[in-house]
């Protein structure tokens, strides 16, 4: 993987993550939150 690719992928899942916790909000179970963020990257093809 070049360093672009890996570059870019950081960003979309940090992205991702930032994304379901301002949906969510804190004090969730962390396994709503992975299963929350487990969709997100699916919708983006991850």
């Amino acid at each position: 993987m070049s360093r672009e690719e890996a570059n870019r992928l950081s960003n979309v899942i940090i992205g991702a993550a930032i994304a379901v916790h301002q949906e969510l909000g804190s004090g969730l179970l962390e396994s709503a939150y992975e299963a929350c963020l487990k969709y997100e990257l699916t919708q983006q093809g991850l």
